[in-house]
Parts: C-alpha cells; sequence; structure tokens
C-alpha cells in the first residue's frame, strides 16, 4: 500500500464507529479484560469502517502493511491465551459437528472463499469454527485401512472404537458383508448413550439419513451400503442381518430426524410425494413397510409430525413438537449451490430447527450435524466450487448453533472424518480468486488453476498434452479443476484432520489424537457411560463463567458487535 493510501485511511476513521461502542470498551475493560487488550480493541475499534466484521477484516487487510497492527493484533490474542481457562464441569448438552472429507485444506480454501464472497480479499476471514478456543489433530485410519472411508471413521468418532472399512456401528471382529460377523460385535455410539441417560437426540446431515456417517450414531452393520432391505443379498436377511433404514427407526428412540433418504423408507413401487413420474425415485423396501408410519406410530402420545417439504418444515411449531422428522430427497439432499430454495431447507435451517426442539429437554441434549458431502461428494467429483460452497454453508451452521446455544452448558466439536487429495497453491498472489489461476504458466506453457487434485476425474490429456484450462469457465459451478493421476472419482486423503472445540470440557481435545478418542471425550465430558466418574454439573462445580474464553481468535468479531 502506497503511503497517500495509509493516510488517507487514518484520517477519516472516526467518521462511522457506533457512539456507544467507547463506553462499553470501558465496561468490558472494568469487568474483563486487561490494558494490553483493551489497547488492542481500541486499536481495531479506529480501524477505518467498523461496523461489520466483513468490515473489520477487509480494514486487516489494507492495514496489514503496518507492522503496528499485526503486533497489536497478536498481543491481543496472547492475552486471551493467557486468560484462557478450561470450563471443567459437565456439559448438559453436546453437538457434533462433521464435515465430511473436510480436511485442513478444504477449510482454509473455503475460509478465503467465504472472504471473497463477500467482497474481500479473503486470507483474512475468521470462520466460526475458526474462533473455537481448543484445537487438537484427529488420526484417521482405520483398522485395516490407512485411508479410510466413511463408515469405519464413523464408528470411530461415534462409537470410541477404530474399525473395518464398510462397517458401520460394529468392532472390527465384523468382517465386510458377513452379515454372521454383526452379532456380538455391536458397539455404540454417544448419541445412543445420551439418550439412554434421558437426553433429547437428534440427526442432522444433507445426504441420506441411512448414509455411513449417521448410521454408525444409530446401526449395526457389515455393509454401509445396505440402506433397505432391497439393497441386502437374501443370505444376509436369512442370517437375521436387519437394514439402515430399519435400524433408524427400531433402535435407538431418535426425537429429530432431518436429511433425505425417503425412498429407502417406503414400501417398493411407492411414488415419491415430490416427484411422483419418477421411477427411479419410488420406495424401494421389499417388505412392503411404511418405516415412516412405523416412526410416528411409536411416538403417540408424542406430538410427532413427519414433512417432506419446506413449507412444511416451515410451519413446525417448535413449541409445541416433541419429534420430527424431516426426509427432503429421495436419495441424498441436493448441493448447495443447486439447492431448490421453496422445496429444501439449508443445513443452517436444519440445525436451528433441530436445536430449538432438542432444547426443550431440561436433562440437554445431543446433537448430530453433517454435511456428507455434499463436501465429500463435489471432491469425489474433482468439483471444486460445489465442495467449498458446501463448507462455508456448514459453517454457517457452527454459527447457528453458537448463536442458540450456551457455551458454559453445550460442549461443541467440529471435526472430519477424513480429508481429501485436494490443495491449492502456484504461488499466487494475496487476493487472488481461490478459483483462479496461478499466476505463471507450468513447464508445458500451459496456464493451471490455483486448485488441483492429486487424482480424479479432472485428468484431462489430448495426444499427450494437458488441456487448456483458459478454453473453459473455470469459474463456474460444476467446472471440474485438473488432476494429476485419473480416476473416475477423487479419493480419500490419508492425513490427519482438525478437531475444534469448545464449552464444558473442550480442554480435553489437544494435542494429536486417535480419531476414536472424540467419543470418549465428549461421552466424559456430558457423564454417559462409561464415564460415571465425571465432572460435577457447573451449578455445584464452583467454576467461573470465564466469559472470555472463546476469544483467541475472534477478538475482531466482539469488536464489529461492540461498533455497531
Amino acid at each position: 500500500m502506497q503511503a497517500p493510501q495509509r493516510q488517507a485511511l487514518r484520517t477519516h476513521h472516526h467518521h462511522h464507529h457506533h457512539p456507544l461502542a467507547l463506553p462499553l470498551l470501558l465496561h468490558i475493560q472494568h469487568h474483563l479484560l486487561p490494558p494490553l487488550l483493551l489497547l488492542h480493541l481500541l486499536f481495531l475499534l479506529v480501524l477505518p469502517g467498523g461496523g461489520s466484521c466483513a468490515t473489520a477484516e477487509a480494514q486487516a487487510a489494507e492495514w496489514d502493511g503496518e507492522p503496528e497492527f499485526w503486533n497489536a493484533q497478536a498481543r491481543g490474542s496472547l492475552e486471551a491465551a493467557i486468560r484462557l481457562q478450561p470450563r471443567a464441569h459437565r456439559a448438559k448438552n453436546l453437538i457434533l459437528f462433521l464435515g465430511d472429507g473436510m480436511g485442513v485444506s478444504t477449510v482454509s480454501a473455503a475460509r478465503i472463499l467465504r472472504g471473497q464472497m463477500e467482497g474481500r480479499s479473503g486470507e483474512e476471514t475468521v470462520l466460526a469454527m475458526d474462533s473455537f478456543p481448543y484445537l487438537a489433530l484427529s488420526k484417521t485410519y482405520s483398522v485395516d485401512k490407512q485411508v479410510a472411508d466413511s463408515a469405519s471413521t464413523a464408528t470411530a468418532y461415534h462409537c470410541g472404537v477404530k474399525a473395518n472399512g464398510k462397517t458401520v456401528g460394529l468392532n472390527a471382529n465384523a468382517v465386510a458383508y458377513e452379515c454372521n460377523t454383526t452379532f456380538g460385535n455391536e458397539v455404540y455410539s454417544v448419541l445412543h448413550r445420551a439418550k439412554a441417560q434421558g437426553k433429547s437426540v437428534g440427526i442432522v446431515t444433507t445426504t441420506r439419513v441411512q448414509h455411513a456417517s449417521p448410521a454408525a450414531a444409530y446401526a449395526h452393520s457389515v455393509s454401509r451400503s445396505w440402506y433397505s432391505d432391497a439393497d441386502m443379498p437374501s443370505s444376509a436377511r436369512r442370517q437375521g442381518c436387519i437394514d439402515i433404514a430399519t435400524q433408524l427407526v427400531t433402535n435407538t428412540d431418535i426425537d429429530v430426524i432431518l436429511g433425505g433418504g425417503r425412498m429407502y423408507m417406503s414400501p417398493k413401487g411407492t411414488p415419491d410425494p415430490e416427484y411422483p413420474t419418477s421411477n427411479s425415485r419410488k420406495g424401494d423396501r421389499k417388505d412392503k413397510k411404511n418405516l415412516i408410519n412405523v416412526w410416528l406410530n411409536a411416538r403417540k402420545g408424542k406430538n410427532a409430525q413427519y414433512v417432506w417439504h419446506k413449507e412444511q418444515f416451515d410451519e413446525v411449531d417448535v413449541k409445541t413438537t416433541d419429534c420430527l422428522m424431516g426426509l427432503f430427497e429421495a436419495k441424498d439432499m441436493r448441493f448447495e449451490v443447486f439447492r431448490n430454495r421453496t422445496r429444501d431447507p439449508s443445513i443452517v435451517d436444519m440445525t436451528e430447527k433441530a436445536i430449538q426442539i432438542l432444547s426443550k429437554n431440561p436433562k440437554g441434549f445431543f446433537l448430530f450435524v453433517e454435511d456428507k458431502g455434499r463436501i465429500d461428494h463435489g471432491h469425489h467429483d474433482g468439483v471444486a466450487k460445489l465442495a467449498l460452497t458446501e463448507t462455508v454453508m456448514f459453517d454457517r451452521a457452527v454459527h447457528r448453533a453458537s448463536q442458540l446455544t450456551d457455551e458454559s452448558e453445550t460442549l461443541t466439536v467440529v471435526t472430519a472424518d477424513h480429508s481429501h487429495v485436494f490443495t491449492f497453491g502456484g504461488n499466487t498472489p494475496r487476493g487472488n480468486p481461490i478459483f483462479g489461476l496461478a499466476p505463471r504458466r507450468a513447464e508445458d506453457r500451459l496456464p493451471y488453476t490455483s486448485i488441483l487434485y492429486a487424482n480424479g476425474p479432472g485428468y484431462l490429456h489430448v495426444n499427450g498434452t494437458r488441456g487448456n484450462v483458459t478454453a473453459v469457465d473455470y469459474f463456474d459451478e460444476e467446472y471440474m479443476q485438473q488432476s494429476a493421476v485419473p480416476l473416475d472419482a477423487e479419493t480419500h486423503g490419508g492425513e490427519d484432520v482438525a478437531i475444534y472445540a469448545k464449552g464444558p470440557m473442550a480442554h480435553l481435545f489437544h494435542g494429536v489424537q486417535e480419531q476414536h478418542y472424540i467419543a470418549h471425550a465428549m461421552a466424559y465430558a456430558a457423564c454417559l457411560d462409561p464415564y460415571t466418574d465425571c465432572p460435577p454439573p457447573p451449578e455445584s462445580s464452583g467454576a467461573p463463567s470465564h466469559a472470555i474464553s472463546g476469544m483467541p481468535l475472534c477478538l475482531t468479531v466482539l469488536l464489529c458487535v461492540l461498533s455497531r
């Protein structure tokens, strides 16, 4: 930035911030903050603009050539870290957010995308999950795979044991597709244990509710693909194995179920209510059972509702509704960029409704929220825009959950089951469009996009020459980024993924952990089986509230609220 530009920024900042901002900051300083942190907040307050987090982040980008900006920012974060105290009391509520396939590179790229969607450079953006004060790494391998699938990883973070690929809710003595290895090898999820203790429980997903990630919360199956009885071999049915959809409505009493997967719940040939003329979306069940009715009939005496359309969903009265099943697609829900906003709720909408219903239980709740892919599916398709847009929406759901819950009584954990072979680089300049080109051409004298995949369907060579990306619209929602190795579908990555945590006992998430540790830490935090020797509830712990414990990465966000 040129000197005249910097001077111009300094001369107009005092016209914009809220007249109550300074008194409020002084009030906070008196009650909470040491002088050094107050100075940091005051420095941010006089940044040009003010009045929104977007503005503050934008000014960070404009001012970051000045050493004093970086020094003040780091000092403020240091002060917050020094003052950070663990909430060492029992958690009333548990929320587990699972970004399927959301590796660290995906989070970083989504952070930039969100900022650029809001007209900023992007790198300085603070995601909701970025503001969580505790962070760990999760080792995602399974018992039989160095690079794991979504089924074995789901068993790990839900049930607390590593397992074999393709299986859900079973220990490693169970062998994929061998029905007779099911019995006696069942393992039980934190969701199941929370329900046994009287908490309300729910599942929100943008995939089918019978898919691997949610399935491990309630089902025990040697095949993640046995969505309905029609997907099972007759030998498995004869041996007594049960399809995942049936287990959804018979195993654990789940209060809120929101996602896709209607066809696996209805008798074979039943027309889909949204696509009545589509043969591929008709009911799939050979046993002729209507599992939606099974679920509703099991809740007679409660106010239980089933919806399949956003209009019905919006009309649900959370004050009077005890149980809610919403199935908004025959199979998986649509990618966010293609979502029909009049027919299908977003992951934010579903998360909000679930919390509002579940939080009425005085004993608390457990909620599992997953953006299955549509982060994961976007990467498998080699289409980064689909995956990253889903990640941005997923983070908005994290933010909405934070608004609806009390951090002093709710442990919130955000993590991924695995990564993908997705990366971005190319020595790009600050603010380079995340879907744009790297500044220099490759050795083959052709341009390339910053985002690339190590393998997948984007491999394109004609007569030994790599395709020219400028011949197509590489900003299109369905543009397939180039890959180094040709595959019909891009693969998972094997590196560690992040765990973000806040709330009671969030400090247990630290260092490098095995993935199955997540279930144990969450069970301990809420005093669930087998952790009966657990922390006391907050009213008897004498623990202070630590009102700024979540601040290390969100001082700017706090300032924005005060400066409006």
